[in-house]
């Protein structure tokens, strides 16, 4: 079957296009290149040894996205495409919910339009917001901390109401915690366009002394540190979680959340002190102000995948740091541009 891949170039996406080529799925790739480079394509085409099809589309234009659907013959939809840092999604909040409402709009339209009802989700474990006491059940009622989170949140009651609507969708909304790490081959990893976003590339610029020093934002918390506890998982984890999500909903219908993280619960210091030993780096840190929208402490209950997708996440954090900082050394040795993310 043909896959369309939305933000297929991005970090979550090329990864997850990697791993679906390989599990004998068939991509068509789209993304709008606004976070990312056509140049993320030739490094998935060099892992998988073929070619794959790519459009350059923005999804707020709905008669691109049309022509996508009229060229290919898509049986199944993962939607990576939308903005995603929550810092920007506080400053700039309007931008967020035209960018990732509308986008995911349109593309439920032009689904309708073709009949093609089966649909993987990027949402986030931010819709938890700060209300449960981890680990976060699929089942928890939600309340999103930030614009980012509310987008996702609204997407997910879209679609629930959707499938409420029409039996005949399968859709899968896959909450996941914090993506790190690389692909193992080197070729792939996280390097946001302009300032990061992301812990990780920050950890990184700063072991590889473009910055001085990275800043930790709260050291007060009511955690064993002072620092916010993330749910840290390998973006091939999480690839391959998505590749579960679509053998599932290729069986079923409804719609069904997932969490997809490790069930295991790092301090951001942890993951700094982590990160130096595994590569023998240094990685200087400061304590600075609380960062407006952060969730303090977000830990997945994995059980449900675990049941009816039959995954599980098989990195640790040294997986982690190690693939992350081998992606960072790949760039540096080969000078790719550090502009854009592969």
């Amino acid at each position: 079957m043909t896959v369309l891949i939305t933000g297929g170039l991005g970090f979550i996406g090329s990864h997850t296009v990697v791993d679906l080529i390989e599990q004998g799925y068939d991509c068509v790739i789209l993304d709008n290149l606004s976070k990312t480079t056509i140049d993320v394509l030739d490094k998935i085409e060099l892992i998988v040894q073929k070619k794959v099809p790519f459009t350059q589309v923005d999804m707020l234009d709905i008669k691109a996205l049309r022509n996508v659907f009229e060229e290919y013959n898509i049986s199944a939809v993962i939607h990576f495409a939308g903005f995603k840092s929550v810092g920007e999604s506080v400053q700039n909040p309007l931008v967020y919910y035209q960018n990732n409402l509308i986008s995911t709009l349109n593309l439920i339209d032009v689904m309708q339009t073709f009949k093609v009802k089966k649909l993987v989700f990027s949402s986030s474990a931010t819709v938890y917001g700060n209300l449960h006491t981890p680990p976060m059940k699929e089942d928890f009622s939600l309340q999103a901390p930030n614009p980012y989170g509310r987008t996702k949140l609204m997407l997910e009651e879209i679609f629930r109401d959707l499938v409420s609507s029409d039996s005949t969708w399968s859709i899968a909304l896959m909450r996941y915690f914090n993506p790190i790490g690389a692909h193992r081959s080197g070729l792939l990893g996280e390097l946001p366009y302009g300032t990061p976003n992301n812990l990780m590339p920050h950890v990184l610029k700063v072991a590889s002394e473009e910055i001085s020093i990275l800043h930790v934002f709260g050291g007060n918390y009511d955690t064993v540190d002072g620092s916010c506890i993330r749910d840290f998982i390998h973006i091939m984890d999480l690839a391959s979680g998505h590749v579960k999500a679509l053998d599932y909903i290729n069986r079923s219908f409804g719609c069904e959340a997932f969490n997809l993280g490790t069930g295991v619960g790092y301090s951001i210091l942890d993951l700094i002190h982590t990160f130096e030993e595994a590569n023998d780096v240094n990685v200087p840190y400061t304590i600075v102000n609380r960062r407006d929208g952060d969730i303090v402490v977000s830990i997945a209950d994995v059980k449900k995948a675990e049941i009816l997708l039959g995954w599980k996440a098989k990195y640790n954090l040294v997986d982690m740091c190690k693939d992350a900082w081998r992606w960072s050394q790949t760039i540096k040795e080969n000078k790719i541009s550090n502009e854009k993310a592969f």
